[in-house]
């Protein structure tokens, strides 16, 4: 694996996983997968970074407020928190997005780190150049992270075994992941890292 890679979790938060507010479908299938890619990172001494929805109680993201939304992953709730199963390191590097009530904030890279730096300055700070994503949801957040990333000049590829979509239309998955690909963007599994 490039020294200069790090593996970013997308929202495998509890809403967004089975019985959630706004549940993947099978969203929770991402977690082995995931557990085993951080086992790699680690071993590799490699960041593994996870981004997270922590909305206040009341933002336009929300369908009370004018949003497409129902209200999922306001911070310090049960919801907000990551699945219980995903084993995250002590050091893994938490980014929390959706913190403005005035915007959606789909992508990790509209994030900040506990120090306040955002998702760029930090992979700046860190000499990371390569992310393999994984997490939900393909057709909003982890699409949204990949694309920018991309357009920051970064090498992104998608974890296919770790990624689960919502799908709100047929096919969003499908469509979320060419243009991924049309960007630039490259997949692989977990197994072949």
């Amino acid at each position: 694996m490039e020294r200069d890679a790090a593996l970013l979790i997308v929202d495998l938060q509890n809403d967004f996983c089975p019985e959630g507010a706004l549940h993947v479908p099978q969203g929770d299938k991402v977690v082995a997968p995931l557990n085993r890619a951080i086992d790699r990172f680690r071993g590799e001494g490699l960041p593994v970074l996870a981004s997270r929805d922590w909305h206040p109680a009341v933002t336009r993201h929300f369908r009370e407020e004018g949003g497409i939304w129902p209200r999922h992953c306001v911070r310090h709730t049960p919801g907000a928190l990551f699945h219980p199963g995903l084993r995250l390191p002590p050091d893994a590097v938490i980014i929390s997005k959706g913190t403005d009530p005035d915007r959606d904030s789909y992508s990790a890279f509209d994030g900040t780190t506990g120090d306040g730096l955002l998702l760029e300055e930090f992979l700046e700070m860190k000499g990371v150049n390569r992310l393999y994503i994984g997490g939900l949801a393909t057709d909003y957040c982890v699409k949204a992270t990949a694309l920018e990333g991309l357009l920051l000049g970064r090498k992104v590829t998608i974890l296919m075994d770790a990624v689960a979509g919502v799908e709100l239309e047929p096919g969003d998955s499908d469509r979320a992941l060419e243009a991924i690909l049309r960007g630039g963007g490259e997949f692989t599994r977990v197994d072949e890292l």
